[in-house]
């Protein structure tokens, strides 16, 4: 990561390794990297650590803030440059950054166990018959692990419960058939009217 060597009375470098973002440098205590110097200001400058550099603002301190023994306002580290807050002097030893985003490891549910007459049950529900298979990542899941998201006026969509793709339906859920009797009920309603010869 980033460093600035900041040099003490007796000689040695003090190593001051910037922290991804904001960095703020002042007397006050409050700050990221406290300079306890009379010559510093409370709140003297901020160094802001990104992916694309490191930005230099100096917070309207009274003494100023000085690279490479110009004042500036506002400036791009780079490497080896002299930083002066007032009387402190900062050496910029490295500009490196690295952001390392850490790999996540899901772990695996157990394969579906199989039944003799061959239908699986869910690995994650062991008492649940297998209902869907998911378009995606190919994981069985029961009726239990299909998320449904329902829409307004839409068709309810079904997902995977662990990657939110779509699923489909396999052979251990089939929508029932309707019969003729009941398509033709559903379709034609017609009102029962009596007629005068019954009464």
């Amino acid at each position: 990561m980033a460093r600035l060597l900041k040099k003490n009375g007796a000689g040695e470098s003090e190593i001051l390794e910037l922290n991804l973002g904001l960095n703020c440098f002042g007397r006050d205590p409050e700050n990221h990297f406290p300079i306890n110097h009379s010559t510093v200001s409370a709140h003297h400058c901020d160094i802001t650590l990104t992916a694309d550099g490191i930005l230099l603002r100096d917070c309207n301190s009274t003494n100023g803030t000085f690279l490479n023994g110009e004042p500036v306002q506002q400036a791009v580290l780079t490497a080896g440059q002299v930083l002066r807050l007032g009387d402190v002097e900062l050496l910029v030893e490295t500009t490196e950054v690295k952001i390392a985003i850490p790999e996540i490891i899901r772990p695996r549910p157990a394969p579906p166990v199989v039944l003799p007459n061959g239908a699986m049950l869910c690995p994650r529900h062991a008492e649940s018959p297998v209902t869907h298979r998911c378009t995606h990542c190919h994981s069985v899941l029961c009726d239990t692990c299909v998320t449904r998201l329902r829409r307004k006026g839409g068709k309810t969509l079904k997902l995977c419960a662990l990657c939110s793709h779509a699923v489909e339906m396999i052979a251990a859920e089939k929508p029932k058939k309707k019969s003729f009797f009941a398509k033709l009920t559903a379709t034609i309603k017609l009102p029962f009217v009596r007629s005068k010869r019954d009464e």
